[in-house]
């Protein structure tokens, strides 16, 4: 029995059945879930109503993700699933699907930061002898530097985002539907929304 998408199986809203007018029809029909999974890249396409085409993403290790506070996107690689609002099933097999929080490599984010503001992110306070040999080994011209002062003024990074770079992994969600576009996109968590998942994080623990 395949499985279907139509509404005609279900009872009314009074919880009565309803009559069987006519079988199954093609325009209807449903296919088995994705169940993507992190991975070497294995997309299959599937031929869909119209000639059309689905890309069926079966294993993903990478994504297009964007951190809106800075306006910048990079491809990074995805490391794991720890949060999803409907099934906690999805989260202990791994399951990438749209709206899943994942953690996701720092280091392009970083490097971007460190090059576009010359301040390095995730590192603790009290070590300025480490800073001042790694900023002395890195030899600028006096115009990059005053760029970089005059960039050194906008850079504000919350701090629950900047904890995040000193373990090298980013609370993101995935936006895309890697089932249907066989992509796995999304973007950084921040403010209210990072707020929320990280209550919801220590919550489950």
């Amino acid at each position: 029995m395949g499985i279907s998408r139509d509404s005609r199986h279900k009872r009314a809203a009074t919880g009565a059945k309803r009559a069987q007018f006519r079988k199954k029809r093609k325009f209807e029909l449903g296919r088995q879930s994705a169940n993507t999974k992190i991975g070497t890249k294995r997309i299959h396409t599937v031929r869909t109503r119209g000639g059309n085409q689905k890309f069926r993403g079966l294993r993903i290790e990478t994504g297009n993700f964007s951190w809106g506070s800075e306006g910048i996107s990079r491809k990074t690689r995805i490391a794991s699933v720890v949060y999803h609002p409907s099934n906690n099933e999805l989260v202990r097999t791994n399951t990438l699907t749209k709206s899943a929080v994942v953690q996701i490599d720092a280091t392009p984010f970083r490097q971007w930061y460190e090059n576009h503001y010359g301040a390095t992110l995730g590192k603790k306070k009290h070590q300025p002898k480490a800073e001042t040999t790694e900023e002395s080994d890195v030899k600028r011209s006096k115009k990059l530097e005053r760029k970089l002062a005059g960039r050194s003024s906008q850079a504000q990074i919350e701090q629950a985002v900047d904890s995040q770079f000193g373990a090298g992994r980013l609370y993101a969600v995935i936006s895309s539907r890697p089932g249907q576009s066989g992509r796995c996109d999304g973007y950084i968590l921040e403010g209210e929304e990072l707020a929320f998942y990280l209550r919801r994080l220590t919550a489950k623990k």
